[in-house]
């Protein structure tokens, strides 16, 4: 477990190299939670720091952060007052706010403060881990707005896929599926990954959606020399292989 100490030499000063994980600050009053997500976070390959309020978050805090996750009831500065100063202090840092209350407003408020996204509790692990990786993603998007896998190229600014010089059309929900499985070329993303950022949630939401928007993608993909192949992997998820 990393609890940092406001003031200490290893967190502050110059950004983490590029080699390093991405580093993430924890700032959860619950002292069995944030260690819990602290080591959690380590697991999914972050390197994370914890703290209980928000006034320690702001001492000495650098940009070697790229994620923030932040608990919206804390002693003393509200996590939405610790959004808006870390938000006005880093424009670039992923914001992901936790809540005990189920409240639009209070999803409005956490929105409107510069927060990313906003997860309710009581949560799974996994899917925070997810909403992690789908914020990294559409930040790596946004930087970089064209994606050439194989024979494909997809274009999320016009959205738009070519194979070669020809317009593949697809629906919304098909070119969102293909840029994330592209996003993530030779590697397996899970089927609860695929329907939080397609769909927007794992619970409310029949999984086998995920099968049928593949077979959508197949037959349209199937005429064309793409150089990429979608396979399944069973049991976990889907994969866009080169071929």
């Amino acid at each position: 477990m990393r609890h940092w100490e406001p003031g200490s030499d290893e967190n502050c000063g110059m950004a983490a190299p590029s080699d390093r994980p991405v580093r993430v600050l924890v700032v959860e009053d619950d002292t069995e939670l944030g260690p819990l997500l602290v080591r959690g976070l380590g697991d999914e390959g972050y390197e994370a720091d914890w703290v209980e309020d928000g006034t320690a978050a702001l001492i000495g805090v650098s940009d070697g952060y790229g994620i923030a996750v932040l608990d919206v009831m804390l002693p003393g500065m509200s996590g939405f007052e610790l959004c808006r100063r870390l938000r006005d202090a880093m424009p670039g840092l992923i914001i992901l706010m936790l809540t005990a209350r189920d409240d639009v407003s209070d999803r409005v408020k956490g929105l409107d403060s510069g927060a990313d996204d906003y997860l309710i509790k009581p949560f799974a692990f996994s899917e925070l881990a997810a909403r992690l990786r789908a914020l990294r993603r559409r930040e790596s998007l946004a930087v970089s707005p064209r994606i050439d896998v194989g024979a494909l190229s997809i274009d999320s600014h016009d959205h738009v896929v070519r194979a070669g010089d020809t317009v593949i059309p697809l629906s919304p929900k098909e070119f969102g599926l293909l840029r994330l499985l592209a996003q993530n070329s030779d590697e397996t993303v899970r089927r609860d990954v695929i329907l939080l950022e397609i769909w927007g949630t794992v619970q409310h939401t029949d999984p086998n959606i995920v099968d049928q928007y593949i077979s959508y993608l197949r037959r349209k993909l199937e005429p064309f020399d793409t150089g990429v192949s979608l396979l399944t992997v069973r049991g976990v998820g889907f994969e866009l292989a080169r071929d």
